[in-house]
């Protein structure tokens, strides 16, 4: 696997960073790995992703809201 150095970032950056990888469960390192991932992700692959995210979920039938208004 390829590396990247990236120098000279803000504090804040980084706290924010190491903040959001904490509320995941992560490592700064895996979270900033699943940033980058996610940021060049291809479209296509990412709303097939989604769509299977939703595969198995039920949702509530719309038409009772739709027949309210």
């Amino acid at each position: 696997m390829a590396q990247v150095l990236v120098r000279q970032l803000d504090e804040d950056v980084v706290a924010r960073l190491k903040e959001r990888a904490k509320s995941n469960g992560r490592s700064l390192e895996a979270e900033i790995r699943t940033i980058l991932r996610e940021a060049t992700a291809d479209p296509i692959e990412e709303l097939q992703r989604i769509r299977e995210s939703l595969l198995n979920r039920r949702f509530s039938d719309s038409s009772d809201i739709i027949r309210k208004r």
